[in-house]
């Protein structure tokens, strides 16, 4: 499996940016509605962090976010694609940090009391906020 994510630059605060997370090499027939699916974010020297995820379809499909970014960041995802998406408004300096997206075969829930493991990562998008 290959996730390549992609919409990461130099924006300001209060800012708006769309990341995408483009998913190949599925197992044939599979879509993203079967792995549960997430955003995360690391900056230099700190641990990465789960941001946003969305549960595998069958255990509910539902979305959960972390309380820093709730309400500013939205995750989807196109099947028809294989794409996964966070759309980031309202963004601040401490946003900044490389985005990664992950997907996973086994975890029925993206997220319970803490954000699993994932198999499946990209490489990383730059996201700096700014003035």
């Amino acid at each position: 499996v290959q996730l390549v994510e992609s919409g990461g630059g130099s924006v300001q605060p209060g800012d708006s940016l769309r990341l995408s997370c483009a998913a190949s090499g599925f197992t044939s027939g599979f879509t993203l509605d079967d792995y549960a699916i997430a955003w995360f974010r690391q900056i230099p020297g700190k641990r990465r962090e789960g941001v946003a995820c969305i549960s595998r379809t069958e255990s509910g499909g539902s979305s959960y976010y972390v309380d820093s970014v709730k309400g500013r960041f939205v995750i989807s995802k196109d099947n028809a694609k294989n794409e996964l998406y966070l759309q980031m408004n309202s963004l601040k300096p401490e946003d900044t940090a490389v985005y990664y997206c992950a997907a996973d075969p086994s975890n029925y829930y993206c997220y319970d009391n803490g954000f699993p493991s994932y198999d499946w990562w990209g490489q990383g998008t730059q996201v700096t906020v700014s003035s």
